[in-house]
């Protein structure tokens, strides 16, 4: 499971998304926490009205909304009631169990995954503090979830905690042999959120792996001025084939604008293990290896791991 927390000043905008996904039933509302009514008994006023008589409580904090995703491996055949079981253990687990907060399950991917909307802003008009909430509470409750209903491990497709490399269970795409857009978007499930890249650059390096690319156009063009992004498919030779996807047609949003709010997170987060992996190299370099191979052999050792890959980049 990958749990991705967004944290934002306006719960219309958080809402309006989901509701936009169930209006044109690419998904569908399982439970509302906190509510007078039934999930389904609730129209978009009765939702954002609710939400609203809890942040007006408190007019000094400006940030209320908690806007969290939580995506499956592809292999997992989950049922709404094990999902809605999952999203309450969820919460519970970060502290936002007696919040107001819904359930979405959406459909506009190849893998399960789930939205919850919330607000940080309790009954009595306190604030939950929501400072490091993914790096902590989120992923305590991450692991304690993937143990507890027998889900596939984050680990088993990102990097680790200690910035290894680690295999991602998604295969590569081949042209024609399944829907482009979702061939595409299982990949980006994976590499998005599983890898720490800082740059377009250092993300398609890991996109080619699997026969996808980040596309902003040629310098100059109108898609290039207008800060545009595509993600198109790539035959083995590495040349572009079939038809384009805009960014802003897959659910989790992958335009240049959202990836460059991630390129600086990244940056930081990337930063701890920069200098263990200079100085790592940079002793096995001293050993003078005697081949490519004895070199990767020497990274391996110390828990790093490298990829190749030759032909037209």
């Amino acid at each position: 499971m990958v749990a991705r927390i967004n944290t934002g000043k306006s719960i219309a905008k958080a809402l309006n998304y989901n509701e936009q996904k169930v209006k044109t039933r690419q998904a569908e509302i399982l439970s509302a926490s906190g509510f007078l009514k039934e999930a389904d008994q609730l129209n978009f006023y009765d939702k954002i009205r609710h939400f609203e008589k809890y942040t007006s409580l408190n007019e000094q904090a400006i940030t209320n909304s908690l806007h969290v995703s939580l995506s499956f491996d592809p292999s997992e055949k989950l049922s709404n009631e094990k999902m809605v079981a999952i999203a309450d253990t969820y919460m519970e687990q970060i502290g936002f169990g007696n919040q107001l907060f819904l359930v979405y399950r959406h459909h506009d991917a190849g893998h399960p995954h789930l939205h919850i909307v919330s607000t940080n802003i309790g009954k009595d008009g306190k604030r939950i503090s929501m400072h490091n909430l993914g790096r902590n509470q989120s992923e305590s409750a991450r692991k304690q979830i993937e143990a507890t209903f027998n889900l596939v491990k984050a680990e088993s497709k990102k990097m680790a905690a200690d910035g290894r490399l680690v295999p991602v269970s998604v295969q590569r795409v081949s042209y024609g042999k399944s829907a482009t857009k979702q061939a595409i978007s299982n990949v980006l499930a994976v590499v998005i959120e599983g890898y720490k890249y800082n740059s377009l650059h250092e993300l398609n390096a890991v996109l080619k792996l699997y026969n996808v690319t980040a596309d902003r156009g040629t310098e100059g063009s109108r898609q290039y001025e207008h800060h545009g992004l595509v993600y198109r498919v790539l035959d083995d030779a590495g040349n572009r084939v079939g038809k384009p996807v805009k960014a802003s047609a897959f659910y989790m949003k992958p335009t240049l604008a959202n990836l460059e709010k991630r390129f600086s997170e990244n940056e930081v987060e990337k930063a701890p293990h920069r200098k263990r992996l200079q100085t790592t190299i940079g002793w096995i370099l001293n050993k003078k290896p005697a081949s490519l191979e004895a070199f990767i052999k020497g990274l391996e050792k110390e828990n790093i791991s490298t990829v190749l890959r030759r032909g037209k980049e």
